[in-house]
């Protein structure tokens, strides 16, 4: 997995008061060494049954550098502070337990000597490659956006079709003191299934282009990236930075959500473990890189033989997802656990 820098929130590094409903894995293990590769969901779900409730039973340990940053090496382990489970950050030996005391009865301080570890060696919270792959192909523009965007004019020598390293020619008025650019074309709407609301317009990753001149409306550009053929009618917009932002962590929502998955990556209606999916709610309900939410399954109706009517039996939750992308009317989330096999138009909701 390519490494990539994480760093995790201040409030990590916080003690916090036990949660309620935070429960450790009847497996748990007393210490784990981090390995490259892991994530740190993978590492929170070794100790608690809920992973998003890691923050509830972390004890920050003064004594390291940069303790919001875990590599390799380090050591996650399970501690009790007045009968409470603690997980604690052992690097190079130093842990984060009661503090040391000297011959004196005076607390000694320790100072650890500091490992050389460069910050994109952390390990990431979730697997990043798949998010980054994910959203440097995919970008959600508003309705009218790419309508009223230049577009491709011509190829050199009126050719319809262009490819890598080849000139065309774009109509349209391009940003001011933009070089680079991305090269776009119209995919499928996101609908709300419910309201039949426009939530946004996929806008498929096509190519980049370099701005060569400006001759009145009609400007020269140079290919320098293509997955597909440029065609005529194809979209210029300015990049964008689509990278997961790295300071996240794994919360429930602060709000109470209710929504759909609406889409599934690849075009497909089944949804399994590490897919990526579209669902319908977004900033404007609250949700926020990092949220996790749980994936029910709807209830089944069936008629009561005893009764003679029909029930709808409750919904069961089936999975978790974590919301790495978040807009004004929608979200994309990265299935992380699933108990059964999930669909598009599975409900989403608070775990």
């Amino acid at each position: 997995m390519k490494k990539i820098l994480i760093t995790l929130m201040a409030a990590w590094l916080q003690m916090a008061a036990l949660a309620d409903d935070v429960v450790l894995r009847d497996d748990v293990p007393e210490r784990y060494t981090v390995k490259t590769g892991d994530t740190l969901w993978d590492i929170s779900g070794m100790f608690l049954r809920d992973p998003w409730l890691w923050p509830e039973i972390w004890q920050a340990n003064p004594q390291i550098p940069n303790p919001h940053l875990i590599y390799p090496g380090d050591v996650i382990a399970l501690t009790y502070v007045d009968g409470k489970p603690r997980l604690t950050l052992e690097r190079n030996g130093v842990s984060a337990a009661a503090p040391r005391t000297g011959a004196d009865g005076r607390t000694l301080v320790l100072t650890p000597k500091v490992r050389e570890t460069r910050h994109d060696d952390a390990i990431p919270a979730i697997p990043l490659d798949i998010v980054n792959n994910f959203m440097t192909r995919t970008r959600v523009v508003a309705a009218g956006e790419l309508e009223g965007a230049p577009y491709v004019l011509a190829g050199h020598e009126k050719r319809l079709i262009s490819g890598m390293g080849d000139s065309f020619f774009a109509r349209g008025a391009l940003p001011a003191g933009v070089d680079f650019l991305g090269i776009y074309r119209k995919g499928d709407p996101y609908i709300d299934p419910d309201t039949q609301e426009l939530l946004g317009l996929k806008a498929e990753d096509i190519g980049s282009a370099q701005l060569k001149k400006i001759d009145g409306e009609v400007s020269t550009l140079v290919i320098t990236r293509s997955v597909r053929e440029i065609r005529v009618g194809d979209r210029l917009l300015p990049h964008e930075e689509r990278r997961l932002d790295p300071s996240f962590f794994p919360v429930a929502p602060a709000t109470e959500i209710k929504g759909k998955i609406i889409s599934v990556e690849g075009g497909v209606s089944q949804v399994g473990h590490l897919d990526v999916v579209a669902i319908n709610r977004g900033e404007r309900d609250g949700l926020e890189v990092g949220n996790v939410l749980g994936i029910f399954k709807a209830g089944e109706r069936i008629r009561d033989r005893v009764a003679g009517d029909e029930v709808v039996l409750p919904s069961e939750r089936a999975g978790l997802l974590m919301v790495f992308r978040s807009y004004e009317k929608m979200s994309f989330g990265l299935v992380l656990h699933a108990d059964r096999p999930l669909a598009v138009s599975d409900e989403i909701a608070n775990p």
